[in-house]
């Protein structure tokens, strides 16, 4: 059975987790499974930071970055098996910046640029318009403060987690261009900035903790799928 909420009305899976802990591809596969569409919000914070970056504006300064929140002309796909990430150019259309927001210089900005209020707050409103256009049944949503900010009243909410040892092996295996320690030491640095702003290794009350710690992939996209069916069920 497909998961709806009453009246036919989309159904919001909330994930949040650290770094390194799965949740991107976890939420995708888990998307492709329920039929719902998949939306990665980090891919909105380091998608303003390539913007940023590509326009000369300061990471640094604050003021400039919500100056240029309205030239922030950004695209994704939420097709599990067609993802993509765009951002608009003043010249030449759109850019597909798909692989360049992963680049070391957009990870080494985004905090900076993630922690400011006013941008959490406009790309928040942005989270909300591009899953409520949705024509699928639900979407899956995933990022850093999602089951307390984006979508608190989400009928599933899931911290997604992993020890730390696990979530650094993680991540060293998906980025090639960094030494397993360089990969490391960036992922501590972006877990500290980030815990400035949000909690993202404390559930909230209501929100299910699930350690894949000791799964595998597609043990945890299961368990995932798992708590969103018994969820519409018990609904």
């Amino acid at each position: 059975m497909t998961p709806r909420q009453a009246q036919g009305a989309t159904v919001i899976v909330a994930v949040d987790g650290p770094a390194g802990s799965g949740k991107s591809s976890v939420s995708r596969a888990a998307a492709r499974a329920l039929g719902f569409g998949y939306l990665d919000t980090g891919a909105a914070y380091r998608a303003l930071s390539w913007s940023v970056l590509d326009r000369g504006i300061d990471p640094e300064d604050a003021d400039a970055v919500v100056a240029g929140l309205p030239g922030f002309d950004y695209a994704i796909g939420t097709d599990p098996d067609d993802y993509f990430v765009r951002v608009g150019r003043s010249a030449g259309g759109a850019a597909d910046v798909t692989g360049a927001i992963r680049e070391p210089r957009v990870t080494a900005v985004v905090s900076a640029i993630a922690r400011v209020p006013a941008v959490r707050a406009h790309l928040v409103d942005l989270f909300r318009s591009i899953a409520a256009a949705t024509d699928r049944p639900g979407v899956v949503i995933e990022g850093r403060d999602i089951t307390t900010v984006v979508a608190p009243d989400a009928p599933v909410r899931i911290l997604l987690t992993a020890s730390e040892a696990v979530r650094m092996a993680r991540r060293s295996a998906e980025v090639t261009t960094q030494s397993a320690r360089d990969t490391a030491a960036a992922l501590a640095k972006r877990d500290a900035a980030d815990a400035k702003v949000v909690d993202f290794m404390n559930a909230a009350e209501g929100v299910t903790t699930l350690d894949s710690t000791d799964l595998t992939f597609d043990e945890t996209v299961a368990a995932v799928v798992d708590l969103v069916r018994a969820a519409s069920s018990a609904g």
